[in-house]
């Protein structure tokens, strides 16, 4: 148990180390790691390699791809996993782009329709 718990602060430390090294502040270290608690295994995966995640919508079953960021950083995907459409969902609040990935993952998943209803269609952000 005591091994467990010595590789696990070790992998917590390291990954730190990581998002320091790539620019993030402490405040975004906190929104990224309440997000990565609330990530399926797949979607940590998936931020991990790739700094984005894909949820399912709850209504429609559409596949949408939240990138890294706090607004324009939303996308619908077709069946081929192809850009489709672009929105932005900004809370009224400045939030660090943890929290506010977070917040567009449970509106997504939990009322796909009210999250689209307050969204912007918008142009994409060369990623």
């Amino acid at each position: 148990m005591i091994r467990f718990l010595r590789d696990a602060l070790v992998r917590a430390r390291a990954l730190r180390a990581w998002f320091l090294a790539l620019g993030y502040n402490e405040r975004e270290l906190r929104g990224i790691k309440l997000l990565r608690e609330w990530l399926t295994p797949e979607q940590l995966l998936q931020f991990d390699k790739r700094r984005y995640f894909d949820v399912i919508g709850c209504h429609s079953l559409k596949r949408y791809r939240i990138h890294h960021g706090t607004e324009r950083n939303i996308c619908e995907l077709d069946r081929n996993g192809h850009p489709r459409a672009f929105f932005c969902v900004v809370p009224n609040e400045r939030l660090v782009p943890g929290d506010v990935m977070l917040a567009q993952k449970i509106g997504l998943e939990a009322d796909e329709l009210a999250t689209l209803a307050v969204a912007r269609s918008v142009s994409p952000i060369p990623r």
